[in-house]
């Protein structure tokens, strides 16, 4: 009989392709991931994984699995959470995903809120990249997450929060020469530093200098703003800075943060969940605390 344990072990192998990557997830060890694999792969009398001097990877018939399981292990996590919501409105466990450009600066505010409002509540975090959030959420790993539009997925529902303005944040010796507030067309001379590849505010920031009339972009990319940010005072460009980033990024004094002459460009956050969600309630009195933790009017409030 293949078991839960074994479906969720066999979830963490297809997602890392990597025994020693998927035991560390699991914490446990490899020759128990090793024979839990086996057990299963033996219970429905095919090879799941192909194993090889190069790595392994799903057989055809692993990937058929592998559907299947997510939907699985999606349904056995949404069972789990009726257990949480008879706790009462935020009474027990949420776990929340964030995109690493809000993390940092929503959740001081954020988890001091919920201490005082929900203090039974359990709140688990996971920060990263919107794509890897959404594969998390339709696995039922995480129970919604905090991501910004546009969204390119038709199986999920959201909750809006709020608008983020973005400012421009550039080395503070070339701030006197612009004006404040700057004025959009004037982005396009700047040279801009985006975050790599993944993060949906490497689109935005793309998005705003295309308004702007195709502003030089740096050959340079981090993974985090307060690495762009250490950029910039060095003096190798500018870069789009989040409003809710503002207070904890404008502490040196080698870099200004100056206000975009309205209509400024913004980014919209909302809340994503999946549809089939018995946890509603819980997820819209959530959107209606992180708004006020930050002191904004929650757009998706009745």
């Amino acid at each position: 009989m293949i078991t839960i344990r074994q479906l969720r072990y066999f979830q963490a192998l297809s997602e890392a392709l990597h025994f020693g990557r998927a035991a560390k997830r699991l914490n446990i060890s490899q020759p128990a991931l090793s024979g839990q694999i086996a057990q299963m792969e033996a219970e429905m009398q095919s090879a799941l994984f192909t194993r090889g001097a190069a790595g392994i990877s799903l057989t055809a018939d692993g990937e058929i699995v592998a559907e299947r399981v997510r939907r699985i292990l999606a349904e056995v996590r949404e069972l789990e959470s009726l257990a949480d919501r008879s706790a009462g409105l935020l009474g027990k466990r949420l776990r929340v995903g964030m995109i690493a450009t809000v993390a940092p600066y929503l959740l001081p505010r954020l988890l001091s809120s919920l201490a005082r409002a929900y203090p039974k509540l359990e709140c688990q975090v996971r920060e990263s990249i919107t794509a890897r959030l959404i594969s998390d959420l339709r696995s039922g790993e995480i129970d919604c997450a905090v991501v910004a539009l546009p969204l390119d997925y038709t199986d999920v529902e959201t909750i809006p929060l709020f608008e983020d303005p973005f400012h421009l944040a550039v080395p503070a010796k070339e701030a006197a020469a612009l004006p404040r507030p700057v004025p959009v067309d004037q982005l396009g001379s700047q040279r801009m530093i985006l975050l790599e590849e993944g993060h949906c505010m490497r689109a935005q920031a793309l998005d705003v200098c295309r308004i702007a009339g195709d502003s030089e972009l740096a050959s340079l990319a981090a993974t985090s703003l307060t690495t762009i940010l250490r950029m910039v005072a060095g003096g190798l460009g500018s870069t789009l800075l989040p409003e809710m980033a503002v207070t904890d990024e404008a502490r040196s004094d080698d870099i200004a943060i100056l206000p975009i002459q309205d209509p400024a460009p913004y980014r919209q956050l909302v809340l994503v969940f999946r549809p089939t969600s018995v946890r509603r309630r819980d997820l819209e009195a959530f959107a209606e605390i992180i708004c006020r933790s930050v002191g904004k009017p929650c757009k998706g409030a009745a």
